[in-house]
């Protein structure tokens, strides 16, 4: 690799990031004005997580007016995603894949369905038959693949959305 090359790389790292960080400002500001107009409380937190831009609505107090903007099974938090993510390719021009928590629903759910990933590869390294899981998010299926390969197994979604699932393979 040469020095042109390497300081190439760099930049293009370092643009990325800017890149990201806009998409978190122009998600921010698009959530708070959602917040005031809905005449909820939240602070908004940003940060950049795996190439792409995460934006989280916290409270400081008990989070039931945040409980709101989740939904049923993550529903309303899915459709906050997507209007957030047009505001920003609105903004940009760009496809956008930023992430959205509100309250910490999606960090606890990444949590039960890395532990679900794993019991799924633990009960196909045992049966040695594939195991299929019920239908998911594009979200959650990306999360349980991602445990099952930590596992040392493979998997692959099967079906159409929104009956889509994961089917993790015996070794």
């Amino acid at each position: 690799m040469t020095e042109g090359t390497t300081t190439s790389a760099a930049a293009e790292a370092g643009d990325t990031l800017s890149r990201l960080e806009q998409e978190g400002e122009i998600a921010a500001d698009y959530l708070e004005g959602l917040l005031d107009i809905a005449d909820l409380d939240g602070d908004i937190d940003m940060d950049v997580e795996a190439d792409r831009a995460a934006v989280s609505i916290v409270s400081d107090g008990s989070g039931r007016d945040l409980h709101k903007l989740v939904g049923r099974d993550g529903e309303v938090l899915e459709a906050l995603q997507e209007l957030t993510r047009l505001a920003v390719h609105r903004e940009t021009g760009d496809r956008s894949r930023l992430m959205l928590d509100i309250g910490g629903y999606r960090a606890k759910k990444r949590e039960e369905l890395s532990e679900l990933g794993a019991k799924a590869a633990a009960d196909a390294k045992s049966s040695g038959e594939p195991v299929k899981l019920k239908p998911m998010t594009p979200f959650e299926r990306k999360v349980v693949h991602d445990a099952v390969k930590a596992a040392g197994l493979r998997s692959e979604s099967e079906g159409e959305e929104p009956q889509r699932f994961v089917v993790v393979l015996p070794a």
